[in-house]
């Protein structure tokens, strides 16, 4: 059994935290009053939106030290909703990486959205959690919760692949946005 720690109360959080606790897992989930309460999994999930990231480092980097913490953001400019706000070449959770030096970091969630996290099913199929990140181990410890918990997970490659993984989710996220695609349904491996 694993215990997890989910920073942000959101739909997301709130759909990985069933998630999580339905694979058996043990699960706290934390909102932004909570930033007096310790953070205590061994896996530490980001479900905040990208630009709330300097705040959570700030409150609680220390804490994530020697922890997996699983990037689920998508960076992009909340302004124009046109564009990524991290280099070409980069991704939020390469940037998270350099700024969390002791923590294995890892990129997934970003390519789901919260009512197919929830629901476990991307149409008929089961949801797919695409994972990247350079800790095999790690990769293979979010993916038994992943799975124990209903959905499919597939390792994604390396870190470097969370640019790609976030260009995916943009295009999705746009496509919901502009109501070409439906917030229950998305990409998905079948």
């Amino acid at each position: 059994m694993t215990h997890v720690s989910i920073i942000g109360s959101g739909n997301m959080g709130q759909a990985i935290a069933a998630v999580v606790a339905k694979g058996g897992n043990t699960v706290e989930l934390f909102n932004s009053t909570d930033k007096d309460k310790h953070v205590t999994g061994d896996v530490v999930i980001l479900a905040t939106p990208y630009p709330a990231y300097d705040q959570v480092l700030a409150d609680r980097a220390d804490q994530l030290a020697g922890k997996i913490v699983v990037d689920i953001s998508n960076p992009l400019n909340f302004e124009t909703f046109d564009s990524l706000v991290v280099p070409a070449d980069g991704s939020a959770a390469a940037e998270l990486a350099t700024r969390l030096p002791d923590s294995k970091v890892l990129k997934a969630f970003n390519t789901n959205f919260a009512a197919t996290v929830a629901t476990g099913k991307v149409g008929e199929a089961p949801t797919t959690v695409l994972i990247a990140g350079d800790d095999a181990d790690a990769k293979a410890q979010l993916a038994g919760i992943v799975s124990a918990g209903g959905l499919k997970a597939v390792d994604a490659g390396a870190l470097k692949r969370a640019r790609d993984l976030e260009a995916v989710g943009f295009l999705q996220l746009t496509l919901a946005v502009g109501e070409k695609a439906s917030w229950t349904g998305g990409f998905n491996l079948v």
